[in-house]
């Protein structure tokens, strides 16, 4: 009796030993695989270095030759052919973008969001705030509050100064969520503020889009990079629906 009581808890031992350990190696791993398929599935791609197949110029139905993949960024190439501001060929209300950039020497861009196309505007920043790209210490919008590298452009000015030097990359993620807005530049939240509100117009009359009628009235739109004249590198452009 006492021999056979042993045989079988050796072996129920055994067959928990296994159990827990099989649980224990399953569950991380699908957890995990589960985690990261679902991450993956979150974000569209924009740009991956290989195609610009999800941009085309505003107003336009392809994409400007000024614009082209370069050593696996989309680089703007001042003067190398037809220009203009692009935008992307999807339109975003609530939604989260990364990407980084690296801008010339002097230069200057933006990043758009909520941009409108219409007969009545020839450019993304009559319909879209700005998150503001630029050379801060080599451009004059350097010298000015509200239109450094991170500002929401001649609407706030950032929390902190923390963009890279011309040559090296800057790591960008913009936040809009049911009209609350945040960005963060290389890891630090720069601004944060609520759109569409009385505050909010309050800023708008006070800044040079005030003779615009259709500036940051739109709930979603396109993104957009611009084109201002200077060379400058976008690259890892994603976004995700909130």
């Amino acid at each position: 009796m006492k021999k056979y009581v042993s045989c079988s808890m050796f072996t129920a031992l055994i067959m928990i030993s296994f159990g827990l350990n099989g649980c224990t190696e399953q569950s991380p791993k699908s957890i995990t695989s589960d985690s990261v398929a679902a991450a993956d599935t979150a974000w569209t791609t924009l740009f991956d270095g290989t195609s610009t197949d999800h941009w085309r110029g505003y107003d336009k139905d392809h994409l400007p030759a000024a614009w082209r993949i370069d050593d696996g960024t989309l680089a703007f190439v001042p003067g190398d052919g037809e220009g203009g501001d692009i935008i992307s060929k999807g339109s975003y209300g609530n939604f989260e973008l990364q990407l980084e950039w690296k801008i010339s020497k002097g230069g200057n861009s933006g990043i758009f969001f909520d941009v409108v196309e219409s007969d009545d505007y020839d450019a993304v920043y009559f319909t879209g705030p700005e998150m503001q790209v630029l050379d801060n210490e080599g451009h004059a919008d350097g010298q000015l509050r509200k239109h450094r590298a991170g500002d929401l452009y001649d609407l706030i000015e950032s929390t902190a100064e923390v963009a890279r030097p011309v040559g090296e990359w800057n790591a960008v993620r913009i936040r809009q969520d049911h009209g609350h807005l945040t960005f963060w530049l290389n890891g630090t939240k720069t601004v944060e503020t609520d759109l569409w509100t009385p505050a909010w117009d309050a800023l708008v009359a006070g800044s040079k889009f005030r003779e615009m009628p259709g500036f940051a009235k739109a709930h979603s739109g396109h993104l957009a990079l611009q084109d201002h004249g200077n060379r400058v590198w976008y690259r890892n452009i994603k976004v995700r629906e909130l």
